[in-house]
């Protein structure tokens, strides 16, 4: 995988060709990537990727155009890729209009992030996932290796930040639609943290296979898992947090900034870079802070300020994307201990997972979409049998609001699992929820 050395000496063999005035940025994402996809507990598929994907951005006052170059690991042959994308930019920025909310960081800052490598040799976790698997059959995929992100400029600015971790998204698979989601994630292998996660799926597996049950549209008392509430933050991540999406009245949580609806008190949702795997700088050169507060005591606190939403609505940048979606987002636990959650939710639903989630109302916040795998009726604290598909249709002031009973002490580490141009470097730290009642709709 590209280091950051060989970053630096790309860009400062790129800048020495500058003229006049212009700023070059660039941005930098790398992997190097193990890969093995399970089929009924058997290898289907092993291989790796090595990739470095290289943007350029090409400022003079405030015209500036962008392009990006995939690298080769070949200083001579990157070199000359690199010169001939800055040429190409030159022309192209002749004639492109300025750009009125154009702004760069101009004080150059040096960073340093580099996480230790604990990963496991692929081989052994194979072996160890195919044992734990037994005669279930498994489906998923292992993804494993460092991902790194850098950003230089031709004013001596130079940051990285390199993370090693691993991810097994998976599932045990019973017939039609009856599986059980799981996941294992983090930097370094834990076979008894494994093997509590092979156990809890293999039980609610087990569950699975009793006759299920349909229930009548009505309002229920759920417990949400960390997976299943993280389909509707997931949701509201695009463009809920953001200063623009506020400042233009985009946001689906117009009714909490306005002080018409709350969340409950013991909410606070924040943006902790500190603690997530993504880059603590972004695009323009900006650091990100170690934490940002969007939702506090259930108000609303600070947004995601870009750069671009800074000059344009007059407000302070606080190192978000261009985007202004959360990278590291987390929600702080509460009281309930999650062993205790079953025998706290005495008789209602256990949601596993959601899926489908998207807005039937935007400005009230109201979400809707489907339960997936694992979701069990409950009573007397136990699992009695597993429920047929329904659609719920909430609002977050309910679920995390006036119906919300307890949060869980502990948050689970959700790494994003997307790899359609590279894996990506985000995270959330989620609670389960008890939410005294959760509207399904059929």
């Amino acid at each position: 995988m590209i280091d950051p050395q060989y970053f630096d000496d790309l860009v400062t063999t790129a800048t020495a060709g500058l003229t006049g005035d212009e700023v070059l940025l660039t941005s930098i994402d790398t992997e190097a990537t193990d890969f093995v996809r399970f089929n009924n507990a058997k290898v289907r598929q092993a291989g790796n990727v090595r990739q470095a994907t290289l943007s350029l951005d090409l400022i003079e006052g405030k015209r500036h155009t962008q392009a990006t170059v995939e690298l080769s690991g070949e200083r001579g042959l990157d070199d000359a890729r690199v010169a001939g994308v800055v040429e190409h930019l030159r022309a192209q920025r002749a004639v492109v209009p300025e750009d009125p909310h154009l702004i760069i960081n101009t004080e150059p800052t040096e960073t340093s992030q580099i996480g230790t490598d604990e990963l496991p040799d692929r081989d052994d976790t194979v072996a160890a996932i195919v044992d734990g698997a037994g005669d279930r059959d498994l489906v998923g995929v292992y993804t494993a290796g460092p991902t790194a992100s850098g950003f230089a400029n031709s004013l001596g600015q130079r940051n990285w930040f390199q993370t090693s971790t691993f991810s097994l998204d998976w599932t045990f698979y019973l017939r039609a639609d009856k599986a059980a989601k799981a996941a294992y994630a983090g930097f370094s292998w834990d076979d008894a943290a494994f093997d509590r996660t092979l156990r809890d799926a293999a039980g609610k597996l087990d569950a699975l296979a009793r006759t299920p049950v349909d229930l009548q549209p009505g309002e229920y008392r759920t417990y949400l898992t960390p997976s299943a509430l993280d389909e509707i933050i997931g949701l509201l991540s695009y463009g809920a947090f953001g200063a623009r999406a506020q400042q233009t009245s985009q946001s689906s949580l117009l009714r909490l900034l306005s002080g018409h609806d709350e969340l409950d008190a013991s909410v606070r949702i924040s943006e902790d870079t500190a603690n997530g795997i993504a880059p603590n700088f972004q695009e323009q050169g900006f650091l990100r802070p170690d934490e940002v507060v969007l939702v506090d005591e259930g108000k609303a606190a600070d947004a995601l300020v870009s750069p671009r939403s800074a000059i344009e609505f007059g407000l302070e940048a606080n190192g978000a994307a261009g985007d202004e979606s959360p990278r590291s987002l987390a929600i702080g636990g509460g009281g309930l201990d999650v062993e205790g959650a079953l025998a706290e939710l005495g008789t209602g639903l256990y949601v596993g997972n959601l899926w489908y989630t998207n807005y039937s109302d935007r400005p009230a916040c109201r979400v809707t979409g489907m339960t997936r795998f694992a979701t069990f009726w409950v009573e007397g604290g136990e699992i009695v049998a597993p429920v047929n598909v329904m659609r719920f249709d909430d609002t977050l002031y309910s679920l995390l609001g006036s119906k919300l009973e307890a949060l869980t002490a502990e948050s689970e580490f959700i790494f994003d699992n997307s790899t359609y141009e590279r894996r990506t470097p985000a995270s959330v730290r989620l609670p389960g929820v008890l939410v005294g009642g959760m509207k399904f709709t059929l």
